[in-house]
């Protein structure tokens, strides 16, 4: 996967797909307010910022992880921060996008 493609999530959609059929849990990475206006269902909504603060949470799981943001930038920062520690997770881009795969 390219840069942009990680970056924007725009490439590996066959990758998120599978993940959500196992089970991955989807963390929204959008501002609460965002986040109120429409989400993918069963997200939880951890903002960017707040990310970092919340590693620990998100290892109890033991789940992979999907994150998504508006387009996918956020949520491929957030990709890349907990890629660097260990967990397993992908970006899935913007929310319409990781919802149209939930269906």
């Amino acid at each position: 996967m390219g840069f942009f493609g990680s970056m924007f999530g725009n490439d590996n959609s066959a990758v998120v797909k599978e993940m959500l059929n196992n089970g991955a849990v989807i963390i929204d990475v959008r501002t609460p307010a965002e986040f109120q206006g429409g989400h993918v269902a069963g997200s939880k909504n951890i903002p960017l910022q707040r990310i970092q603060g919340n590693v620990s949470e998100i290892k109890k799981s033991g789940k992979p992880v999907v994150l998504c943001c508006a387009s996918g930038a956020r949520s491929g920062q957030a990709t890349s921060f907990l890629k660097q520690q260990g967990i397993q997770c992908e970006n899935g881009g913007g929310w319409l996008q990781v919802n149209n795969l939930v269906r």
